[in-house]
């Protein structure tokens, strides 16, 4: 039986039921009516935090959830949809199932499949009873924005969605075994819920996990190996980085306290969110309980490392002791003691929580030096939270220094302090700077 004739027949009995059996519509009653959806509307506002649904439905100075968030891939530009409980250009007349199916299988109310770009082999894993809050609060918490969606740039034949049901059929699991992996036996309940909230809601692999050839995550969850959590692509210019034990690209010198402070507050005294882990901190996990924190990092304090061949990073005070007595001889020396030292200093270890250490810093000795070369060239933002309410600038240095400047400095930065990590080139900084979002980077000014 569809869902939509047994609803109407539970409609019908509940009709006839209510004929039989008249029940007054007390002002006790319709209190407890308003407290239920209340709670169901504060759960579901939860739930769209850990699930990080503002960041990518949110236009820059757009209204909330109203779409037009730009995804610039290599065939084109998405946009993402308006989901707010708009009924002509949001999802207000979606029925629970419809917005469901959406969420989970990646399937929209008119039948055509969804861009990968959203998470839907993650969102599988959600209850049944979080789904439930979730539309609650998209109905009835928030505000509807009449704002139409705006068309993607991908070219036909690639713009077509129908192809999508083949790579669901491949590569996303099924509500049922995504439930079944979420309901997997745990020794401990804690590390059971941080399991839920990473490889469901939180989808951390989307962005922390390679990808195939074919778009897909290598690895969905910790059952299907190392690879799950082991660092991204790059994302904008950005490259995630593991999020399993590695002791010098990972999370292996990190205790469980840090990883809470670090995704309460965005800054350690190991170092800073920025790029897209700013806005994961900001719109998302600084809103989660510190029980839901503490859940999130013992689960990710049981994940092996997945490079097993990484000796621990132990600090080496010689290029710092050289800067100390006025040698700037090493390549890029002089420019870090220029552009950089004050703020990071000659010894590499900063000012945390305010200005971020280099030395032994995961993000410095990456396989992939992109996230580093990005930041050099275009600067970022330390964001303010609610626990440290003080943002910090870092001012980019694209219109000031050339390619082989920022190659010399980033290849310093990356052998300094026993980082010991691979230098870059000057095409490794020409193909980042060319690859930067327009309006970035600020031309007309002389390289030096």
């Amino acid at each position: 039986m569809g869902y939509r004739k047994r609803a109407g027949l539970a409609a019908l009995f509940g009709g006839l039921a209510a004929l039989a059996f008249p029940v007054a519509a007390t002002p006790a009653r319709a209190q407890v009516q308003a407290g239920t959806e209340a709670a169901l509307v504060a759960q579901g506002a939860y739930m769209a935090r850990a699930s990080d649904c503002v960041a990518c439905h949110t236009a820059p100075g757009g209204k909330p959830f109203a779409g037009g968030l730009p995804f610039a891939l290599a065939m084109g530009t998405l946009y993402a949809p308006n989901i707010t409980p708009d009924a002509g250009h949001g999802i207000g007349a979606y029925t629970e199932a419809e917005f469901a199916r959406a969420v989970r299988e990646g399937v929209r109310r008119d039948g055509a499949m969804l861009y990968p770009a959203m998470p839907y082999p993650s969102y599988a894993r959600m209850s049944d009873a979080d789904i439930h809050a979730l539309y609650v609060y998209f109905m009835h918490g928030v505000a509807p924005v009449a704002q139409p969606n705006r068309p993607g740039t991908i070219p036909w034949p690639m713009s077509m969605r129908w192809p999508l049901i083949f790579w669901r059929a491949l590569f996303a699991p099924s509500v049922r075994d995504a439930q079944a992996s979420s309901g997997r036996a745990f020794s401990d309940p804690v590390v059971a819920r941080g399991a839920y909230l990473v490889e469901g809601p939180g989808h951390c692999g989307a962005c922390h996990t390679q990808r195939a050839v074919t778009m897909q995550e290598v690895a969905l969850t910790a059952q299907d190996g190392t690879r799950f959590l082991g660092g991204g692509g790059a994302i904008d210019g950005w490259v995630p980085t593991s999020l399993r034990g590695e002791n010098r690209t990972g999370l292996g010198r990190w205790s469980e306290d840090d990883i809470v402070a670090f995704l309460r507050t965005g800054r350690i005294q190991a170092g800073s969110a920025f790029g897209g882990m700013s806005d994961a901190v900001g719109h998302g996990t600084q809103h989660l309980t510190d029980a839901d924190l503490h859940a999130i990092a013992r689960f990710l304090k049981t994940l092996p490392p997945d490079d097993t061949t990484q000796a621990p990073w132990v600090y080496d005070a010689a290029l710092a002791n050289a800067l100390h007595a006025g040698d700037v001889s090493a390549p890029g020396a002089r420019t870090y003691v220029d552009r950089c030292a004050a703020c990071h200093r000659t010894d590499g270890h900063g000012y945390p929580t305010v200005f971020p250490p280099l030395a032994g810093n995961p993000v410095v000795m990456g396989h992939a030096p992109d996230s580093l070369i990005h930041i050099v060239l275009t600067g970022d933002t330390l964001r303010a939270t609610h626990a440290a309410p003080s943002s910090f600038v870092m001012p980019g240095f694209a219109d000031r220094l050339s390619d082989r400047k920022v190659a010399d400095v980033v290849s310093f930065i990356r052998k300094a302090w026993g980082n010991d990590a691979a230098p870059v080139t000057e095409a490794d900084v020409a193909r980042v700077r060319k690859a930067l979002p327009r309006g970035d980077v600020v031309t007309g000014l002389p390289l030096n």
